[in-house]
């Protein structure tokens, strides 16, 4: 069984769910949410629900583990009051993969905003489900099809982003990337680009050293454990489609490097994918959209990919 946890209960996450549960469902998931809400957002958008305690495929059926707001959610109105809510729905739907009772965690977006100002301490769902599983480090991917993307840093201030690419940082982020593409996607022999972190990867140390003094000694070292391992690259090169044709992912420097090619590629179709942690996690590739929620015009493809992801990699 999956655990879905909706996210931002203001934004489309709760719509997402309930229009996935208008259709028949090859696996059995159960969504972590407060039924409340999700039946005043059946109703808004006019679809039929019903919840129950049990384990069910059916359409207009939905498997629910209730995870309670504060208050009632208002679509597209945040409320720091539910955001303990949000962070409890998450911690259950991990304690349950890690017990056995569900086999893969998916998740909807969340305001990071609004639960930091609710004073929960919060950079993303990589780095609290890191933290609450004990792991001692985790990688971000996303794939679109075949194009995957992996952060070596995630949700920092691009001004911290140079003095976090270390290389212990990289050697492991390597280790995470090349271990999860071959226990998860398959990957006999990955290849993995490695994009520098400066325009045109340095210029040979004229626009910089890092790639010169940090990157591409980490490569060297990978090349010489028998690991198709190729950078550091200028990140406009690695992503052009004769680079992209040789590799099965591209580990790029810092989010918003990677992140925007890969959502132009497959936006609304592509899934987030953590790896390192003892479960398979995805997630959807969007935020909490909060000016649809309600509306019925959310698209739910990449909450879509991202259950079938989740299915796919567990049976692997």
């Amino acid at each position: 069984m999956l655990a879905i946890t909706p996210g931002e209960p203001a934004g489309i996450g709760p719509d997402l769910i309930v229009m996935l549960a208008q259709r028949d469902r090859a696996s059995e998931w159960v969504a972590l949410a407060d039924a409340e809400a999700l039946n005043a957002r059946a109703q808004r958008l006019g679809l039929p629900l019903t919840l129950t305690d049990r384990p069910t495929r059916r359409a207009g059926q939905l498997c629910l583990e209730p995870v309670p707001l504060a208050e009632a959610a208002q679509p597209g109105a945040l409320n720091p009051a539910n955001s303990p809510a949000v962070i409890a729905a998450l911690d259950a739907a991990v304690d349950g993969c890690l017990d056995g009772r569900f086999g893969a965690l998916v998740t909807g977006p969340v305001q990071k905003s609004v639960i930091n100002e609710a004073g929960i301490p919060f950079s993303g769902h990589t780095e609290r489900l890191r933290d609450r599983c004990g792991a001692a480090d985790v990688l971000m991917l996303l794939a679109a099809g075949d194009l995957r993307v992996a952060l070596a840093t995630t949700h920092i201030p691009l001004s911290a982003v140079p003095n976090a690419v270390t290389e212990a940082l990289l050697e492991s982020k390597l280790k995470l990337l090349l271990d999860g593409l071959r226990a998860q996607f398959g990957c006999a022999r990955p290849r993995i680009l490695v994009t520098g972190l400066n325009p045109h990867a340095g210029e040979a140390g004229h626009l910089g050293r890092e790639e010169a003094d940090i990157i591409e000694p980490v490569c060297a070292r990978w090349r010489a454990r028998g690991e198709a391992v190729t950078g550091p690259l200028p990140a406009d090169t690695a992503f052009t489609p004769n680079c992209l044709a040789d590799a099965d992912a591209v580990l790029a420097m810092y989010h918003d490097q990677g992140l925007p090619v890969l959502k132009h590629a497959g936006f609304g179709k592509a899934v987030n994918v953590t790896l390192g942690l003892p479960f398979i996690r995805t997630s959807v590739d969007h935020g909490t959209a909060l000016d649809l929620a309600g509306t019925g015009k959310a698209d739910p493809g990449s909450l879509v990919a991202a259950i079938a992801l989740a299915k796919e990699l567990s049976r692997r």
